[in-house]
């Protein structure tokens, strides 16, 4: 224990705008530039996702009520698994912490596959990355140069959180600025464009992709396939709705960073609020302008092609290339350089604690930032470029219910110290309990099948994944166990 005393500390070196340009940045990722065509249009249309995504902001914003609470209370790296620890024990803080690794470490590798589609949709048929070696993972084809070229950029940007967060925060603000200016140049041009139609967005609570690729139908057969009624239109809602953990994890992120603040905790509130009103815009944006300006999106969807992208050819012709290849590479990176940050502060705090070898818990003495866990997390994300980016898919519905798992826990936490202190109020109080049942509500929609909604809960891959990671927690556990019972 004496070691970790004489070790350097986290440095504060993060301002509020730092501060907001990770969350949004880590809450906007690739699945906001290519998710409509493979998930949002089919599985809930337009109004299903605008629904879902507006929703889910609310239940978001009343959540964070219990994050800006806790912060202040419990300013360090770690977050959640530290809010957990100091309220009900070790064993429970292992098992949120565990859970809160993969849904911030899985984004990072997630992020770098997205990167060879980037080039690939911006250089039409010069096919620049596509040479070397290749194979196909989950039907997706991954290339030598696509590979080395991610890997690369994973490297740099590890380098960059590692030799200083206030760098890091730079870049990030710069990434987030042009992110959101991007999609509001993009957004304003659909709505001054003759080609945008009401008409084009049908159908409006998406179909049933699956049966339609089966049948092979066409767009204009595409209504047979189309969610109609109670159910279906309750499954469109939900099936997003169901996933928004994963979609707005960024705001969670930014107790994992509290140790180095350099501003009042009173503005953790606003500048989450901030951050979440911002990527539910983009993602509805997103999502409305691809299927308005197309008029047979749902051809594009079922052909697997980025509708984003063309909408946005369609829209500004080669500027509107350049435009989306800006937004969807600083969200990326962004989301990259994010989920880099808190992933390794909280494999540092778990280490602080004994819950993982000391190795981790070490800090680099000149740049002041957890050296080691960052090249943890570089070396775990490097396998996202050589498994392609249809296998991590998966990671979508892990992150998912590790975010979940976190936001449970914080409004559990919130209640017990709010009983402990004897502060807080009594909108504090609902907002924690709304909160908790929300977050059990989002785990219950993603792993029990509900009769007579599709699309909703786990695919048997996510079942799979979910069983590998509690495993190797439990083991990782038992490994552990003795020295962090010790501390």
């Amino acid at each position: 224990m004496e070691k970790h005393k004489q070790e350097p500390n986290l440095q504060k070196q993060l301002n509020p705008a730092s501060v907001w340009a990770i969350a949004f940045g880590c809450i906007i990722g690739w699945g906001a530039f290519i998710n409509p065509g493979k998930k949002f249009l089919p599985n809930s249309g337009v109004y299903g996702t605008a629904i879902a995504m507006a929703l889910a902001a609310v239940v978001m914003v009343v959540i964070a009520f219990s994050y800006a609470y806790m912060v202040p209370k419990c300013p360090k790296a770690g977050g959640e698994f530290v809010f957990t620890k100091m309220c009900y024990g070790k064993v429970p803080a292992y098992f949120c912490g565990w859970f809160l690794a993969v849904a911030y470490l899985s984004n990072v590798p997630m992020n770098s596959t997205a990167i060879g589609l980037i080039v690939d949709g911006l250089d039409g048929s010069l096919d620049f990355l596509k040479f070397g070696f290749h194979y196909q993972i989950a039907g997706f084809d991954v290339w030598m140069g696509e590979m080395f070229f991610a890997m690369s950029i994973l490297i740099l940007f590890a380098v960059f959180n590692i030799i200083g967060v206030k760098k890091a925060g730079f870049i990030q603000t710069i990434l987030a600025v042009l992110l959101a200016s991007s999609t509001f140049i993009l957004i304003v041009s659909a709505l001054l464009s003759a080609k945008t139609k009401g008409i084009n967005m049908e159908p409006v609570w998406g179909f049933d992709k699956a049966a339609a690729i089966a049948a092979n139908a066409s767009g204009r057969e595409i209504q047979t396939y189309a969610h109609a009624g109670t159910s279906g239109i309750l499954s469109a809602i939900l099936a997003t709705f169901a996933i928004a953990p994963w979609a707005y994890v960024g705001f969670g992120t930014i107790p994992q960073e509290a140790e180095e603040f350099k501003f009042s905790y009173k503005k953790v509130m606003g500048i989450m609020t901030i951050a979440i009103l911002f990527g539910c815009f983009v993602y509805v944006a997103n999502n409305t302008v691809a299927a308005a300006v197309l008029a047979s999106w749902p051809d594009r969807v079922i052909a697997g092609e980025w509708v984003l992208l063309i909408a946005a050819e369609e829209l500004l012709g080669t500027f509107g290339k350049i435009l989306l290849g800006v937004g969807v590479s600083c969200a990326v990176l962004s989301g990259m350089m994010g989920f880099y940050m808190a992933s390794s502060r909280l494999i540092y705090s778990m280490s602080r604690d004994g819950y993982l070898p000391e190795w981790f818990g070490a800090i680099d003495p000149k740049y002041g930032t957890p050296k080691n866990a960052m090249i943890f997390c570089m070396l775990v994300s490097l396998s996202g470029p050589i498994l392609g980016r249809e296998a991590l898919g998966w990671f979508v519905d892990m992150s998912a219910i590790g975010a979940s798992i976190g936001y449970l826990f914080t409004c559990l936490c919130t209640l017990k110290t709010m009983q402990r202190d004897k502060d807080g109020n009594r909108m504090l109080k609902i907002m924690s309990s709304v909160g908790t049942a929300m977050s059990v509500i989002f785990i219950c929609l993603q792993m029990i099948p509900i009769p007579g909604l599709s699309g909703v809960h786990f695919g048997k891959e996510s079942y799979l994944m979910l069983i590998v990671w509690i495993t190797l927690g439990f083991v990782f556990y038992l490994i552990q166990h003795k020295k962090f019972q010790k501390n």
